[in-house]
């Protein structure tokens, strides 16, 4: 089977080619630098008898997501690899993308089942402020991202940190967010469409580097407990 026949998404490429193809969003990235990257463990492309690397499309979204993760939240390589083993950064990516998109609504029921917590969980980590249902006609409603929060909630609750100890997190988020509020809400309460984009956009920004900010601080304290 020739090149050309070969499916896109198993076509492999040289270092080169991927260089190129990345130029557009990057325009910094160079093959040193993507050496670089797999000298570090990020990256893992498959070799040639005479030593030549290739690049699947799955190995070219991964150095995406890094390379992203770099230049918009400043994550240093160190955390990065311990997202990607996470499988956290095509999330990260796809809620940024999805920042002005309506979330998949669960009623009371479905959250249960997709996150193993019981009614009465659920109305705990309401009445803290951890999740926020919205009620329709009698019936309440979560998005995916409380579906998350409660996962993370139960993870803790496994160590002893009940939802009354989470009010802390809540409360600096509500702060962080409405730091950024002050900033930009001029711009999303505009009924100029440019405007609004713009706005967005920068709500982007921010968010993504208060967020990289705040995981550096935790990060820095708890690496004091470590030691």
């Amino acid at each position: 089977m020739s090149t050309a026949e070969v499916p896109a998404r198993q076509r492999l490429l040289t270092i080169g080619a991927v260089c190129g193809q990345l130029k557009a969003e990057f325009p910094d990235v160079s093959i040193s630098k993507i050496r670089y990257l797999e000298d570090q463990g990020l990256i893992s492309p498959r070799r040639t008898r005479g030593g030549y690397r290739l690049f699947s499309a799955e190995d070219v979204e991964r150095l995406q997501t890094i390379l992203r993760l770099q230049r918009d939240e400043f994550l240093p390589l160190r955390v990065i690899r311990e997202e990607l083993a996470a499988g956290a950064g095509k999330e990260r990516r796809r809620r940024r993308g999805a920042l002005a998109a309506a979330e998949e609504e669960l009623d009371l029921e479905r959250l249960c089942e997709r996150t193993g917590i019981t009614p009465e969980r659920a109305r705990e980590l309401e009445e803290f402020g951890l999740l926020e249902a919205r009620v329709e006609g009698g019936r309440r409603r979560y998005t995916e991202t409380d579906a998350e929060i409660a996962i993370a909630c139960e993870t803790l609750a496994r160590f002893g940190i009940a939802p009354r100890h989470l009010r802390a997190f809540r409360s600096a988020a509500d702060r962080e967010a409405g730091l950024l509020e002050a900033i930009v809400a001029p711009a999303l309460r505009s009924r100029n469409p440019e405007r609004r984009r713009a706005g967005l956009e920068d709500l982007q920004t921010l968010a993504a580097t208060a967020q990289a900010l705040s995981e550096l601080l935790f990060w820095r304290n708890v690496r004091r407990l470590a030691g």
